[in-house]
């Protein structure tokens, strides 16, 4: 179901009745006060219903978070939203070319969707990328430092990965991404945000989260790792896989830069301390000493 939502100051009797017609949309109907509010009714599309000079008004001040369709007397080129796509029709109403126009959008939304999908996710695991941790993790800072709250950063790497690639090939390798991929699914809470960082590096970002309880949930899933299953094909025996891992949370002790990079770059800095300890440990950044 597609929800259409009508922004108007005037009758929209005619335009509810055609929209009504189309059992693929939820339409309802919101004055023109509400537009500022418009994300929330988790639009598909919106329908602008009402004079030029209102239309400017709106246009001036609001980001839309939807494709939006114009109902107007005429085409006016001075009219720019800012946000998604929009399109114009002109009164008299015609239903057929209203609803091509809107069809057209709602297409053209999807197909953004589904590009911006395969740009920001790994092909193999199905995680979010390295594109999609840097979008979203300046957010993550900045709303930690809005509600002062602590914001952890546990990278992850597999032990020996090379190994399982030069004994077992490469299908094998990718055969245990995966699975970890699955695993880590499945330990992390709806909030966290999961990436294929590396090759066979994983990062979780943990809002609201402190160093010390990302280190119990890194710890938890180091021990689950330890007891994992893998046997590639033609082997009697399983594998032993285990993992190392690093942890930084913001805000920092030390007086640096308060960026996405340096949360990276201080979780990495622990993950080396893990590798050089002799692997398979856990390791919080604040446990490191490091000249700056």
């Amino acid at each position: 179901m597609k929800n259409i939502v009508i922004f108007s100051d005037r009758d929209n009797t005619q335009l509810n009745e055609i929209l009504s017609k189309n059992e693929e949309y939820d339409v309802r109907t919101k004055s023109l006060e509400e537009v500022k509010d418009a994300q929330k009714f988790n639009p598909s599309a919106l329908v602008f219903n009402c004079s030029i000079e209102k239309l400017k008004d709106i246009s001036m001040v609001t980001k839309l978070p939807a494709p939006a369709l114009i109902v107007a007397e005429k085409f006016n080129d001075d009219i720019i939203f800012r946000g998604d796509s929009y399109d114009y029709v002109t009164t008299p109403i015609d239903e057929k070319e209203l609803n091509l126009r809107l069809k057209n959008l709602l297409k053209i939304k999807e197909l953004k969707e589904t590009i911006n999908q395969v740009s920001t996710t790994d092909a193999l695991t199905g995680l979010h990328n390295r594109k999609f941790l840097h979008e979203r993790l300046e957010a993550e800072i900045s709303r930690s430092k809005r509600y002062d709250t602590k914001l952890s950063c546990l990278l992850l790497d597999i032990d020996f990965f090379k190994v399982v690639n030069d004994m077992y090939g490469y299908d094998w390798g990718d055969v245990l991404l995966k699975k970890i991929a699955e695993m880590l699914k499945g330990f992390i809470r709806k909030e966290d945000i999961l990436t294929r960082y590396g090759d066979e590096e994983f990062i979780v970002l943990l809002p609201n989260t402190p160093e010390e309880n990302a280190f119990l949930f890194a710890e938890r899933f180091r021990r689950e790792i330890e007891k994992m299953e893998f046997i590639p094909a033609g082997e009697e025996e399983r594998h032993p896989i285990t993992i190392s891992g690093g942890i930084a949370s913001y805000p920092f002790l030390q007086n640096v830069e308060e960026d996405a990079n340096t949360l990276i770059r201080y979780a990495e800095h622990a993950l080396y301390n893990a590798k050089k300890r002799g692997k398979n440990k856990i390791v919080m950044f604040s446990q490191i000493n490091i000249e700056y």
